[in-house]
């Protein structure tokens, strides 16, 4: 699915974080970190990853991967029958091996590779999955969907499942801080890029790798980045985390089996680091393990478009359900918007559902109309609607100085002359303002809808909320197949 431009969206999300600037690249000025800080970088890593037990996660990261997973299973079950995924099976079917694990919403079972890629794809194609804000990676599609395709084959408890899903997470995020904006600016997709080497990590760690082993996988992944920028707006956007799930299972399978590559993949002069970015922070890979958690600044969307639109659908919902709005009474809708919106969001008149995920008229429109803004609100049927295209000529965005990307002021004048006035600091799903387990539990069932059965729809999630808990975390990917 064709997305807006990432890197002016990474200002909205990246003010949306409360100190990240400390994390933040370095100014031009600024002495570059230290030889010692790129010294055993991979295996400092790999040996933390190996180590870590589930019984050393907070319980706040515990539960953040709990709540990162049901988000995951959500999206992938809501992806599975897009025309993309369509596409995708059919093309793999032919070639595919053993039918060791099934995807999400469908009935089709495939060898544990090509269905970790095809839930990779599934969970990414309405951009509607996790958000790691502080690099724009999408942290759980490569990683749960590798785990999840190996927890299929070969019995693993939800404790030990958990415990891989938060390693491969932390892992991918803080690669990714280590070289992020740069990396991203100059055209990689992140999410692949960094994504493999969480896939590695967490199925390393379920495949009880030694230190050495999990060096090799790190590297082993290391060698495979997938993804660039250029692909955002096709059936390839979402390729890439699946491509990415696949190469780090890939990479932890040979491993295994003592596959070997250099000790300093990450670090080296030659490396990873080195080779895909003009930044390396080594110490954001390094410092704080066991006691910083990336895993635990995880966000949700809770709208089914880009970031900079969702102050302005929050506000929207709100003042429609606190004043029982309905499209006759309203007269006009004036936002204060930073410039942001209109460069990104700015079309009038879309003609389809993915044109309405660029248009701020249609997203306050259609929340204003239907009180949500999930992916039901960005399909053709939406923007079509006659009600909803009259309400989106009443819509007024107007830049104004001192608007921050993730705050809109809206104010609506009703027919009887009267105003109702809504500020937005930090919009549903930021850091600041999480989506509660109950949110997470409606989108998941929205998206469900009309795939699974209702109660087949309440017993994945039960499972996704207990997944710590149960005896064989392949139970959540059987549950959530169509029969």
């Amino acid at each position: 699915m064709p997305s807006i431009d990432r890197r002016a969206l990474i200002g909205a999300a990246s003010l949306a974080l409360a100190g990240s600037a400390a994390r933040a690249a370095p100014e031009p000025s600024a002495p570059p970190a230290g030889p010692a800080a790129a010294r055993d970088v991979t295996r400092t890593l790999a040996r933390y990853v190996v180590d870590a037990r589930f019984e050393d996660l907070p319980e706040p990261v515990r539960r953040e991967g709990t709540r990162t997973f049901l988000n995951w299973v959500g999206v992938a079950i809501g992806g599975s029958h897009h025309e993309t995924l369509d596409v995708a099976v059919a093309a793999l079917q032919p070639f595919s091996g053993p039918p060791q694990a099934g995807l999400f919403g469908r009935s089709e079972r495939f060898d544990i590779m090509n269905a970790a890629f095809l839930n990779g794809v599934s969970s990414h194609i309405f951009d509607y999955d996790d958000t790691h804000l502080k690099t724009v990676i999408h942290p759980a599609g490569p990683v749960a969907s590798a785990i999840l395709a190996l927890a299929e084959m070969r019995p693993v408890s939800g404790r030990d499942f958990l415990n891989a899903l938060v390693l491969g997470v932390e892992t991918e995020c803080r690669i990714g801080n280590a070289v992020y904006p740069n990396h991203y600016d100059v055209g990689w997709h992140i999410t692949g890029t960094a994504g493999v080497f969480g896939a590695a990590a967490a199925a390393g760690r379920l495949m009880g790798l030694t230190e050495q082993q999990m060096v090799w996988a790190l590297g082993l992944a290391a060698s495979q980045p997938v993804g660039l920028r250029e692909s955002f707006g096709s059936m390839n956007k979402s390729f890439n985390p699946g491509r990415a799930a696949t190469n780090g299972l890939f990479a932890a399978i040979l491993a295994s089996k003592n596959y070997t590559s250099s000790d300093g993949m990450i670090e080296a002069k030659r490396g990873w680091a080195n080779t895909i970015s003009t930044k390396q922070d080594y110490r954001e890979i390094t410092e704080g393990l066991g006691s910083r958690y990336e895993a635990a600044l995880n966000t949700y969307k809770p709208f089914a478009c880009g970031i900079v639109m969702h102050p302005a659908i929050d506000a929207a919902v709100q003042l429609r359900n606190e004043n029982r709005l309905t499209p006759d009474q309203i007269r006009r809708v004036d936002l204060k918007v930073h410039p942001l919106v209109l460069e990104l969001t700015g079309k009038t008149a879309p003609r389809s559902g993915l044109e309405g995920k660029f248009s701020i008229y249609h997203a306050v429109a259609v929340a204003l109309v239907e009180g949500a803004g999930g992916e039901k609100q960005f399909s053709d049927r939406a923007v079509r609607d006659p009600v909803i295209a009259a309400l989106r000529g009443k819509v007024v965005p107007t830049v104004t100085p001192g608007v921050k990307p993730e705050q809109v002021e809206m104010t609506i004048t009703l027919a009887d002359g009267r105003t109702l006035s809504r500020q937005i600091e930090h919009a549903v799903g930021s850091v600041e303002n999480p989506m509660t387990d109950a949110d997470l539990e409606r989108k998941f069932v929205d998206l469900a809808e009309g795939i699974l059965p209702d109660a087949q729809i309440r017993r994945v999630m039960a499972l996704c909320w207990d997944i710590a808990n149960l005896k064989d975390a392949g139970d959540v990917a059987r549950a959530g197949v169509q029969v």
